[in-house]
């Protein structure tokens, strides 16, 4: 009995199997359709051959033309002007940028200015026995003698006699070593060259000041200079005097016209290169901005020009 259910439960298998496998066979796969091949677009131009400008692009940085860098001649306490000494403090020409106290060397200018008169007053006596038709001038001299103002020329000496006559009194050396502390003493104070911006400062009131040490930068805010490097084979379209166009790369609204003002007579050996520098004037030029100058080089004639992402 159970060997008789067996073999029927195993035809049933059987069957059921063949029956799913025949449906499974049946089933149509999806059909492939191929890719369909699209042709690329072209788009035409008439060409129309002419003059084709080749401008060259190269970038640099712009320096003021006018700068000069602040050192100390002298050495003392720094004390306060009417402007602080800081980044930013503009000057007009002739103002005080520093002030170096000078109460002691001018102490000593006195005396030395007191020491040149009391020897022009010494020799007085003898020069009136002596040289007579001099003594007026000299004696002129000692009356308008003024210890606040700069110590005047000497007299002019008129004969070989008094020369040697002023010189053993030593009037000459003296005159020179007064002269010189003069000299010394301007340097407590320096002023500026130019109308100004103060780019750099390195000390502030009340700093000990020591002898060439550097206490700042200043700079002519009106006038740049950008230098850039032109390969050699284009020494031949550059002049004196040519107009370049300056962009700025961050900003294409801003824009200058700039002059070429001078050209390297030497040939940079690594790369090739020779140095142009473009002179720019403008209210949106900073020290230390990079820039590009777009330098018309030559012009191919009977030519096309095509954008360069077309080739690419």
């Amino acid at each position: 009995m159970r060997k008789s259910i067996t073999i029927i439960l195993g035809l049933i298998l059987i069957v059921v199997g063949f029956f799913i496998s025949k449906s499974l066979s049946e089933t149509k796969k999806p059909v492939r359709r191929s890719p369909e091949k699209l042709a690329p677009t072209a788009f035409t131009a008439i060409v129309k051959n002419g003059n084709v400008p080749i401008v060259v692009t190269e970038s640099g940085r712009l320096n003021a033309k006018n700068r000069i860098e602040l050192f100390s001649e002298v050495q003392g306490v720094m004390e306060s002007t009417n402007k602080e000494f800081k980044p930013g403090s503009r000057y007009k020409k002739g103002e005080t940028l520093v002030h170096i106290r000078s109460a002691d060397f001018e102490a000593s200018l006195r005396a030395q200015k007191s020491t040149l008169q009391n020897m022009i007053t010494s020799m007085m006596p003898d020069m009136r026995l002596d040289f007579p038709e001099a003594y007026s001038k000299w004696d002129k001299y000692v009356r308008d003698f003024d210890m606040n103002k700069p110590t005047r020329k000497l007299p002019q000496v008129t004969s070989v006699k008094e020369k040697f006559f002023v010189t053993g009194k030593d009037i000459y050396t003296t005159y020179y070593k007064t002269k010189n502390m003069e000299i010394v003493l301007s340097k407590y104070r320096l002023h500026a060259p130019f109308d100004g911006i103060l780019t750099d400062a390195l000390v502030t009131t009340g700093s000990l000041i020591r002898q060439g040490q550097k206490l700042g930068e200043f700079i002519d805010p009106t006038s740049y200079e950008m230098e850039v490097s032109i390969s050699k084979s284009l020494l031949s379209t550059m002049a004196i005097g040519k107009k370049v166009r300056v962009s700025d790369p961050d900003n294409a609204d801003h824009s200058w016209e700039g002059t070429i003002t001078r050209i390297n007579g030497k040939v940079d050996i690594n790369t090739q290169t020779i140095q142009i520098f473009i002179e720019l004037k403008g209210k949106l030029l900073k020290e230390g901005m990079f820039l590009e100058a777009q330098i018309d080089a030559r012009r191919e004639p009977n030519a096309l020009e095509l954008p360069r992402n077309l080739l690419v």
